[in-house]
């Protein structure tokens, strides 16, 4: 597929603008993620930089005689044009106070606009591990994957029960209860904030892990996409099914269910990203740390007055593996379902 060519073994035209097109999607798709991940790596001065570079680079820092802490290296153009590599002491203004290391008693200031910070490739591994021995981040994580993994199984229960009634079954009513399910999606979310929240004060579930996977398990959105896709299996399987004496359970779950593995695995993913990426309702629901969702401690490392980018980067990395493996694996399992239609 690489080396195809429209034109044999020249280029034609549509070839180049193929692969420009092709080459500015991924760019454009997976430019931000590098980004982000090249980042996580940056001390908190390297991502206040500018302009902005893309590794993670760290400027050099010297230990002076004369001086408590380690002083920054700087490579400063002198009046004379001759270039020198000094310590800088302090700044005022647009004038900067350097000592050089080897002759730490003479002061030299120097404009700013003269000098360039030394810097060479430092990966700041702290970021990473800092959260994990100083902050509850593993519990946050762990409550994440429960949350995530019990709420998915249980929406996938519910709605495909629900679709399997919609669809299968022949009632008076059928399409106006659809009709129904569908415009509960013009309901904005937050109307239903107080009524929800009271609803669950009422079963005494705030500050618990199923105040946070109850209210959601059914989703208009999941209900459509699998009545749909229910829509188009041959009503004769049911039939040869109830002819066989098969109970109704055993057509949905042994039936049914198997056809719609595709429309299945397309809910798992949106719901193991709603889920997973939920900040509003957790942070109504769940006052206690020890039961925080992994997007309610990420927002614990930003302050009143000051952000501590270089933790959020690095845990935003962490949280973003889970949905990535899950997308990966599902996706695949997707293109085999579509390719076989669900039917042998």
């Amino acid at each position: 597929m690489l080396t195809a060519r429209r034109g044999g073994r020249s280029w034609h035209w549509t070839d180049v603008f193929t692969w420009t097109y092709l080459v500015f999607g991924v760019f454009l798709m997976f430019f931000p993620v590098v980004w982000l991940v090249l980042s996580s790596f940056k001390t908190p001065a390297g991502l206040l930089e500018f302009p902005p570079t893309l590794l993670p680079l760290g400027q050099i820092e010297q230990t002076v005689e004369g001086y408590d802490d380690p002083l920054l290296m700087f490579k400063v153009t002198m009046e004379d044009g001759s270039v020198r590599e000094l310590a800088q002491v302090r700044r005022i203004g647009i004038i900067a106070q350097m000592v050089d290391p080897a002759v730490p008693g003479e002061t030299i200031k120097v404009p700013i606009a003269s000098r360039e910070p030394i810097r060479e490739f430092r990966v700041a591994w702290e970021n990473y591990t800092r959260p994990l021995e100083r902050f509850n981040f593993l519990t946050y994580l762990k409550n994440s994957v429960v949350v995530t993994t019990v709420a998915t199984l249980v929406t996938l229960l519910i709605n495909s029960m629900a679709a399997f009634g919609l669809s299968i079954y022949e009632f008076r009513g059928r399409n106006a209860v659809m009709l129904f399910v569908i415009g509960t999606l013009m309901i904005p979310i937050t109307i239903i904030l107080v009524p929800a929240y009271l609803v669950v004060t009422e079963l005494g579930m705030v500050n618990t892990l199923w105040a946070v996977i109850l209210p959601g398990a059914a989703t208009p959105t999941g209900v459509f996409l699998l009545r749909q896709y229910m829509l188009t299996i041959p009503r004769d399987l049911i039939e040869a099914a109830r002819m066989d004496r098969a109970s109704e359970w055993s057509i949905y779950w042994r039936i049914v269910l198997p056809l719609s593995l595709p429309a299945i695995a397309v809910l798992a993913i949106f719901s193991v990203m709603w889920r997973w990426n939920d900040f509003l309702w957790p942070l109504i629901v769940l006052n206690r740390s020890e039961v925080y969702t992994l997007q309610i401690g990420l927002n614990a490392f930003q302050g009143e007055l000051d952000v501590q980018w270089h933790y959020v980067l690095a845990m935003t990395v962490i949280a973003l593996i889970p949905v990535t493996l899950v997308f990966a694996f599902l996706q695949r399992f997707i293109t085999t379902g579509i390719a076989s239609s669900g039917m042998k």
